[in-house]
């Protein structure tokens, strides 16, 4: 079974980045299924949900746009196009520091706003973020010069 990700690509885009969920920021649905396995087995739900967090919500940066997508039964997705990214807002904790994970607030044209919680390394999905946006800017300025019109 493919990923929505690379269901969701088009012709001649190529996945630069792809992050996911922390295993840190599902402490605790991890903390109450330990605490209660003894309880006839009803800490392997706790497990199995942040299980389901971990491998359903999935986060790329390709050369055309930012795709995230969260849910497994019920899908949320969202998509947007790099040029129309404004910023990236990366909230960590001092503990988010020191074990490497955050928040993102992706902001784009039109004052949309895309919260995503307990990244794992958002730091880095930030750098992937703009070294993808400073190519496909400087391609499109090529492309200007060379005469072209672009879209």
């Amino acid at each position: 079974m493919a990923s929505y990700i690379e269901d969701a690509l088009t012709p001649g885009e190529r996945v630069l980045h792809t992050a996911h969920v922390s295993w840190w920021s599902q402490w605790f649905p991890l903390l109450i299924g330990l605490v209660t396995l003894p309880l006839f087995g009803l800490g392997l739900l706790a497990w199995g949900y942040a299980y389901v967090q971990y491998k359903t919500t999935e986060l790329a940066i390709t050369t055309k746009r930012v795709i995230v997508k969260t849910g497994f039964i019920s899908r949320q997705t969202i998509e947007l196009n790099l040029a129309k990214v404004e910023s990236i807002q990366v909230n960590q904790s001092m503990l988010g520091r020191l074990l490497d994970h955050g928040s993102l607030l992706i902001s784009g044209g039109g004052n949309p706003q895309a919260p995503i919680n307990g990244i794992s390394q958002p730091m880095a999905f930030r750098k992937a973020f703009m070294e993808a946006q400073d190519s496909g800017l400087a391609a499109s300025q090529v492309v200007q010069r060379a005469g072209h019109i672009v879209s």
